[in-house]
């Protein structure tokens, strides 16, 4: 999809049939993170398009985009969340994004720590802009609490771009209101009452706290302790010290307390029986609070 520029989003006047939901500001967001020595070459506010993440990885696996371009979604038609899950939000209510990175000092054995990594700037980022308490579950859903539930505001997914490449992609509901959640565990910042909700600070403050972090991972050679990146996303973790339940691929689930997020960012599960089993990949479902 082509980017609009300023002058096309100008005469699309149905962007402001919702007066609570302005729009981005494509210009003033370039301004802000495009510049020198800054990771970020390329700041794209697109109107529509069916992923940002699909998007990207197409133009980084073809050589048509560089690190640190940004692309970003008014509004996202077939949004992709984890396991092939859809995400879908009405126009402006939220933050969709894709960061294509190249992180060619750091093995490819510790890139799957990419998502736990935009996670934690994703948590800073929106502590610091939109003052809401927000914590992560395991692998990546993005946790607000709204009437003393816990509720998911946000998901992350990361995908490779061809040999050197990785796009992480971002989705958080910012001003949902409460009919239009999709599904009744779903949350959004507004409901979670943010004192802040105007999207363009929220997304600079995200991707700034995304360079923060993806520069110290990248100069400790990807070691997840050294750059204090282990440590950061046990802080934030909601998973840990939980009972749960991890539905594996093939059939497989087990149930035990989750004790730790390892090295490789597995989450490690203390079972009954006395085992301690890491996990990589697979659906958690939190069984009590900690």
């Amino acid at each position: 999809m082509t980017p609009h520029n300023a002058s096309d989003d100008s005469r699309d006047d149905s962007r402001w049939s919702d007066l609570d939901r302005p729009p981005l500001n494509a210009a003033a967001l370039r301004r802000a993170l495009v510049r020198d020595g800054s990771l970020y070459r390329e700041v794209d506010v697109v109107q529509r398009t069916g992923s940002t993440n699909s998007d990207l990885v197409a133009r980084g696996a073809a050589g048509t985009a560089g690190e640190g371009t940004v692309l970003v979604a008014e509004e996202q038609t077939a949004g992709k969340g984890r396991l092939d899950r859809r995400w879908s939000a009405p126009a402006r209510s939220g933050l969709f994004f894709s960061v294509l990175l190249r992180p060619a000092e750091v093995p490819v054995a510790r890139w799957g720590w990419l998502p736990l990594l935009t996670g934690v700037a994703v948590a800073s980022g929106l502590a610091r802009a939109a003052g809401v308490d927000t914590a992560l579950k395991w692998p990546n859903d993005l946790l607000v609490t709204v009437e003393g539930e816990e509720r998911k505001a946000g998901g992350i997914l990361a995908e490779r771009a061809g040999e050197d490449g990785v796009v992480v992609g971002v989705g958080i509901n910012v001003t949902l209101r409460a009919d239009e959640l999709p599904v009744p565990q779903a949350g959004s910042l507004a409901l979670a009452g943010a004192v802040g909700t105007d999207r363009d600070p929220l997304l600079r403050a995200v991707l700034r706290a995304l360079e923060e972090w993806y520069g110290r991972w990248r100069a400790a050679g990807g070691d997840p302790a050294a750059c204090g990146l282990q440590e950061a996303y046990a802080a934030g973790c909601a998973t840990l010290g939980r009972v749960v339940r991890a539905e594996l691929p093939g059939d497989r689930a087990i149930v035990g307390e989750a004790v730790a997020v390892d090295g490789d960012g597995r989450l490690v599960i203390a079972t009954e029986a006395g085992v301690r089993e890491p996990v990589g990949a697979g659906d958690i479902v939190h069984l009590r609070p900690a």
